[in-house]
């Protein structure tokens, strides 16, 4: 499929949909749960619903039939493992996080997991070895550290020391270790994407869990706990909002996004900060944030926190005045794609010059940039930033691979062609 689109002006309002982060952590923690949950505004999308895939697979009943409300019965902390193997699709938080949870199934069978192309090439290494510290068995069926995977006998808690290049392995470690019959401490030598721990642990906080930190670099979680059924909604997704905050700030625009809470841990909301350091015209109250047309400057970002705003921000950079240099993203490299050397390889396509780093983008603003035929690379995010610099362009270009979308933004033509966008989904 392939999403063609040229240059657009954007007036109105558009509203945001539901975190998937958020949505997916409810997911887990309500199939780990005593009782009958409640899952409000969940987001519906490919990898949401793969983590509705995982948990089903290990034992919870999950109604989906309401978009507007998840009913999810939760099977007490004792999950089960299938006669089948789990695939998780596109959806590397989806594997993540149940790879812990398969673990708190005990008894003689094996789980297995596993998904599409991209996922078989993205690494899990250390958070299999972090189980075998805490008593279960796990490994990678094919011994290259990544999936699938087949996590087998049960988490009994201990100690582990973890490098997380990606914050989903602690996430995953810190959702499970409360169900595990014995205490865990967790040492983290390196973290990446720290906020996304933040979200995980105001899970935890809601669901009163007991744990002690120092910082983000030791966890000491009691075990023997349990979690509790719960009905909540979900709050709409910065990481989403990203992309029409960059199209306001850098298309002929004025529109204003709903639904979005800046009280909330999502890092992707420093996206907005962002586009204010390079003079972007952004005005944020209680229920909504207006942007507008504004000429845009360079300026060094430091994106560690906010990996998945790397793309867009590189988009957003070839359109300001001077350098843009986006920094310190190592793990933008072991998303979906390398993010870094995909953008710098799209962009030049458009006659935008970039420079490699190990860990991150220089951009540089166009002379003459151009619409060209792009390619999507099946990542969703990349897909979507291109399609912001076909609309900055005169002329139409077209992205392949634009499915893609399907993971986390089924909705997103539609809304940006209710905005005014010149943007059209071809077979």
């Amino acid at each position: 499929m392939k999403l063609v689109a040229g240059k657009s002006a954007l007036r109105g309002t558009v509203p945001i949909p539901a975190s998937k982060s958020h949505t997916i952590r409810a997911v887990a923690i309500a199939a780990l749960a005593e009782g009958n949950s409640v899952i409000r505004n969940p987001l519906i999308s490919g990898d949401t619903l793969s983590a509705v895939t995982c948990y089903r697979a290990l034992g919870a009943r999950i109604d989906t039939s309401d978009d507007r409300a998840w009913k999810v019965e939760g099977t007490g902390g004792r999950p089960s493992a299938p006669t089948e193997a789990i695939d998780v699709g596109n959806s590397g938080t989806s594997l993540r996080i149940a790879v812990s949870s398969a673990a708190l199934c005990g008894g003689p069978g094996e789980v297995r997991l596993t998904g599409d192309d991209q996922i078989r090439q993205r690494p899990i290494g250390p958070l299999l070895r972090s189980l075998e510290q805490l008593g279960a068995s796990a490994r990678s069926d094919k011994g290259n550290d990544m999936a699938p995977v087949l996590i087998s006998g049960k988490l009994r808690g201990g100690t582990t020391e973890i490098e997380c290049k990606t914050s989903q392995y602690l996430s995953s470690l810190l959702l499970a270790a409360p169900l595990a019959e014995n205490d865990t401490e967790i040492i983290v030598t390196l973290l990446n994407e720290p906020d996304y721990v933040q979200m995980t642990l105001d899970w935890l906080d809601r669901q009163g869990i007991r744990y002690e930190r120092d910082e983000l670099h030791r966890f000491k979680v009691y075990g023997k706990q349990k979690y509790r059924a719960f009905d909540l909604p979900i709050p709409a997704d910065f990481s989403s909002a990203t992309f029409f905050l960059c199209a306001g700030a850098l298309l002929d625009a004025d529109i204003t996004l709903t639904g979005l809470d800046f009280s909330d841990s999502q890092p992707d909301k420093a996206v907005a900060d962002y586009l204010r350091r390079m003079g972007a015209d952004i005005s944020i109250e209680p229920d909504a944030v207006r942007v507008r047309t504004s000429q845009l400057r360079g300026i060094d970002i430091d994106m560690n926190k906010t990996p998945d705003a790397l793309p867009a921000m590189a988009v957003t950079g070839a359109f300001a005045r001077g350098l843009t240099r986006l920094l310190n993203v190592p793990q933008a490299r072991i998303k979906e794609t390398d993010r870094i050397a995909c953008m710098a390889a799209e962009l030049g396509k458009l006659g935008i010059r970039t420079e490699e780093l190990p860990d991150g983008l220089i951009v540089l603003r166009g002379e003459d940039p151009r619409p060209a035929e792009l390619d999507g690379r099946s990542d969703h995010r990349i897909v979507m930033a291109l399609s912001l610099a076909l609309m900055a362009l005169e002329g139409t270009g077209r992205i392949d691979t634009a499915e893609a979308i399907r993971v986390t933004f089924p909705e997103y033509v539609d809304l940006m062609k209710g905005l005014g966008a010149r943007m059209e989904l071809q077979e």
